[in-house]
């Protein structure tokens, strides 16, 4: 077994790895600020974009849920790896060898994902060869009789599995592979004599993540031999969750990010016809309905988009109508709009392309009508309208589609047609969808409520975090100290405004916050979680804003303040505890100021506890956004937070000088010397 990946190449892989380009396979990343990108957080369920990338610094972190890391970190978390099995994914991923060193180092018990996942590549391999050879000529004829040719069938990877029983596994024990790796893998099954290929005289698809990883398999049956099901898929293993993954994204993703529009099909031959199409954005689920998680792989993808869309194609038959209105109970999950496109004579894409070309396909989503309107029209064509027992059935059924449709300006005019097929009074209707928008709605709101409490759901036990902070106590000193703070005086706009327009007023006064700040409408706080120390559980006050950006602007810049700058700062009275110990640790990681390693030894010069305070400061946006100005803010900002220090020097000798009275007593004349030099210290700070 090898050894212990060495720590310089760890370090080398982690380096190269650019870690918004891993992210941006999991999740849609928008430009927030210098050097920071954000995103809709893949570890927990949100509506607006709290998960934030840095990628020069090589972190992550959540501002929802408080999931945070570095490249490795993510990938362990994303795909439930081993942090051996992420560094070796990622090495191979910038195409860079490992050095494995000798020891008694041992991998975690289970199966070995990163074995199992290099099986599925091998596998992948054999069957996309064996497509080729003459045992394979019902396959071809098949493809090519659809319309695949061979330039098709290698961009899907599509491939052939002999009909043999062992032929894959026997390729994949030459190579290594134990068979019980094959059976863990799904590509094989255990037999009474031993493992069997699961897959036999079938074509194969291989169904890939994000980033191209083969995790499993789809396969049609050719044979009217062959006993077994139409389609047959890799079963539930280590590395394939068929709940969680769509065949195609891997190469939909960017026309899905890029267009803000999602195609939702229903086999693997339809992906390949739309694709070659022209419809690059299509996907397929995998031997299972589309549900919740399929819907949140997708919402990364694109992003919570109002004029996103999501187009579903269903077959004409019970079945896929069933599958219709299934995937409308789910629709609100979307923020994107929601339709189903139905092609002439209830064509698959596949055939459609097959019997009337590329453009009948391209037509086919031009064509789409909105899932709630077909959900609508299916739910009244259940019901004989020609009684008045079937008319008042189809207006139960059909009421709370009408209630439910997201946009609330389309509700009337829905209600109106609906009124028109039912043949019914437009004020009955309009009463039965009133009805149906008070108790339905809310049924299912509570519902989801009762999700979002689920002790798995990370960013519950944080959703009520801000709240704390109206129970802390206020100190009156660092609230009623004037502060003078960084001045624009270098030219060029920032995101907020000229600190010493209104004299000494500034922006440390200003009656909002952008990093939390959150006030309760009715001056009742909810009850506290368990602190949990951040950006949001800090006091809401001029004072600790101050603190807070001189801290941010030392943790990211610190090579733009300067080493002398910065032995300065950490020797600044900070007055909120918690960025106390931020700018302690600040000060024991001075010496590697610069160094790859600096972010990590201020980290672990702070307390556990503090972690999460610290990676905020380092995540966060800077509040200067133009990268010219950025050096000279940061800079600023600091400077703010000592000539603090200094005005409370100031006030305090200014006070002592008052007590003693006699201007002409020895220790008077010393204070005015020590108040002249103060003055001359504040000048010679501002002036650098």
């Amino acid at each position: 077994m090898a050894g212990r990946i060495r720590a310089s190449d760890i370090e080398e892989v982690k380096r190269r790895t650019n870690l918004a380009d891993l992210v941006g396979d999991y999740v849609t990343l928008k430009n927030a600020g210098i050097d920071s990108m954000k995103g809709l957080c893949p570890f927990h369920d949100e509506r607006s974009p709290s998960f934030h990338v840095r990628p020069a610094l090589g972190y992550y972190h959540c501002f929802g849920c408080g999931e945070s890391g570095d490249a490795f970190t993510f990938l362990q978390r994303m795909d439930h790896l081993t942090f051996a099995e992420s560094v070796e994914r990622l090495a191979a991923r910038i195409h860079y060898g490992l050095t494995y060193e000798e020891g008694n180092f041992a991998r975690e018990d289970g199966p070995n994902r990163a074995r199992l996942l290099a099986a599925n590549t091998a596998a992948a391999e054999y069957f996309r060869a064996q497509l080729a050879g003459a045992e394979a000529v019902t396959a071809r004829e098949f493809l090519t009789q659809r319309g695949f040719d061979e330039a098709a069938c290698e961009r899907f990877g599509v491939g052939y599995a002999p009909r043999g029983w062992d032929g894959m596994s026997g390729h994949l024990r030459g190579l290594g592979y134990t068979p019980q790796e094959l059976v863990q893998s799904g590509l094989a099954s255990e037999g009474q004599r031993g493992a069997y290929d699961r897959f036999r005289g079938r074509i194969v698809w291989p169904i890939r993540d994000t980033s191209g990883q083969t995790l499993g398999f789809g396969a049609r049956k050719l044979y009217e031999d062959d006993n077994g099901p139409k389609y047959l898929n890799t079963p539930e293993s280590p590395v394939y969750h068929k709940s969680q993954v769509l065949y195609g994204l891997d190469l939909a993703k960017r026309a899905i990010s890029r267009g803000k529009r999602a195609v939702v099909v229903e086999g693997y031959t339809d992906v390949m016809a739309c694709h070659l199409a022209g419809v690059e954005t299509a996907v397929a689920t995998c031997g299972t309905a589309f549900g919740k998680d399929h819907i949140a792989v997708l919402r990364r993808i694109m992003g919570d988009d109002s004029a996103a869309e999501v187009v579903f194609t269903f077959d004409p038959d019970e079945a896929g109508q069933k599958a219709a209105l299934r995937a409308f109970s789910e629709e609100k999950r979307f923020t994107a709009q929601t339709y189903v496109a139905v092609a002439p004579d209830g064509l698959d894409p596949s055939d459609l392309r097959q019997h009337r070309g590329d453009e009948a396909v391209r037509e086919l989503f031009t064509r789409k009508l909105p899932l709630f309107e077909f959900a609508l029209r299916r739910a009244v064509s259940r019901f004989d309208l020609n009684s008045v027992e079937g008319r008042v059935a189809a207006l139960r059924e059909a009421a709370p589609i009408i209630a439910e449709i997201k946009d609330p300006s389309l509700r009337p005019g829905y209600t109106r047609e609906l009124a028109r097929m039912l043949g019914a009074e437009l004020g009955e209707v309009q009463h039965a969808v009133r009805s149906a928008e008070r108790a339905p709605r809310n049924t299912e709101r509570n519902s989801r409520s009762t999700e979002r409490s689920e002790p798995q759901r990370p960013s519950d036990q944080y959703q009520n975090q801000r709240d704390q902070r109206q129970n802390r106590n206020q100190r009156q000193r660092s609230q009623d100290q004037p502060n003078q703070q960084p001045s624009a005086r270098r030219g060029g706009s920032t995101q907020r405004e000229d600190p010493y327009a209104d004299g000494p007023r500034d922006r440390y006064e200003a009656s909002s916050d952008p990093y939390g700040g959150y006030e309760d409408p009715h001056g009742v706080s909810a009850p506290a979680p368990a602190r949990r120390i951040g950006l949001s559980s800090l006091r809401n006050s001029p004072t600790t804003w101050l603190e807070r950006d001189a801290l941010m602007a030392m943790l990211q810049q610190g090579e733009s303040v300067g080493a002398e700058l910065l032995q300065q700062a950490v020797t600044a009275q900070v007055h909120e505890p918690d960025l106390r110990i931020v700018r302690d640790a600040l000060g024991a990681g001075l010496p590697v100021l610069g160094a790859p390693t600096w972010w990590d030894t201020v980290l672990d010069a702070a307390p556990e506890t503090h972690h999460g305070l610290i990676r905020e400061l380092a995540m966060a946006p800077m509040p200067q956004r133009n990268l010219d100005q950025l050096a000279a803010y940061s800079r600023d900002v600091v400077v703010s937070l000592l000539d603090r220090d200094l005005v409370e020097l100031k006030r305090e000798l200014l006070a002592r000088h008052q007590r003693i009275g006699d201007s002409a007593d020895p220790r008077a004349r010393q204070i005015q010397q020590q108040l002249v030099a103060l003055e001359s210290a504040r000048r010679s700070l501002r002036a650098e």
